[in-house]
């Protein structure tokens, strides 16, 4: 039977895994490493240097959707910038390259006009991610360490990253999965089935990204601007 969060430190890695599969890519953006064997979650953040409130924070909330904020005055906004900095490593360097490669392989060769165009509609969608990343990395992240070393930030502020922050992108992967569902036809379907399963999970993963910024990352900085870090 699938559990419902929340987890705690003395909670069995493996039980929550089993409990949600979908939560194995997150413990790889805390960097950590495979061989759990009996390890609490307590025990796993302890041995690879992980926060345990940050950890159980963010996977409580992707398992459950709901925050527990008990934890929100532990744990610094630092913490939550440096896992959402090592997803966007994994979505540049890892997760879109295998997508683009399995879509390549998938695509039917009697569809050679409109092959190019797929391919380059999911490139420009990685441009687009590209440039929202860079953002963060540039603005966002900056400006969140600029206030816990208690420098002059300037004139930025949250709610311009807030203002901004729409799912415009989340709607391109949609576009494309629906393009390919509704009008590519192929002699070799599993193979785009493939990569229809890897748009699917991209899409939900990039939106739960995206819900940890808005409902962690930025309540946490607007603390900081309220309270005068």
């Amino acid at each position: 039977m699938r559990r419902i969060a929340p987890f705690s430190p003395s909670d069995g890695v493996i039980d929550l895994i089993n409990a949600d599969y979908d939560i194995l890519p997150v413990l790889s953006r805390f960097s950590l490493p495979l061989g759990f064997g009996s390890k609490s979650i307590g025990e796993l953040c302890a041995s690879s240097g992980i926060n345990t409130d940050v950890f159980l924070l963010v996977v409580n909330f992707l398992v459950s959707g709901e925050i527990d904020h008990s934890y929100l005055g532990k744990i610094s906004p630092m913490d939550i910038a440096t896992f959402l900095h090592n997803s966007h490593d994994y979505y540049l360097n890892y997760k879109f390259p295998h997508i683009r490669a399995n879509l390549i392989g998938a695509l039917d060769p009697a569809h050679a006009d409109v092959n190019p165009v797929i391919v380059k509609y999911f490139d420009d969608y990685i441009k687009q991610v590209e440039t929202h990343f860079r953002y963060e990395e540039n603005m966002l992240f900056p400006y969140v360490k600029a206030l816990l070393d208690k420098q002059d930030p300037g004139k930025y502020k949250v709610d311009l990253f807030a203002r901004q922050h729409d799912h415009e992108l989340e709607n391109k992967l949609n576009e494309l999965k629906n393009i390919i569902l509704r009008y590519y036809t192929t002699r070799v379907p599993y193979r785009m089935y493939d990569v229809l399963v890897d748009i699917y999970n991209c899409e939900e993963d990039l939106q739960k990204h995206a819900q940890i910024e808005d409902h962690i990352l930025v309540p946490l900085i607007r603390d900081m601007e309220r309270n005068g870090q």
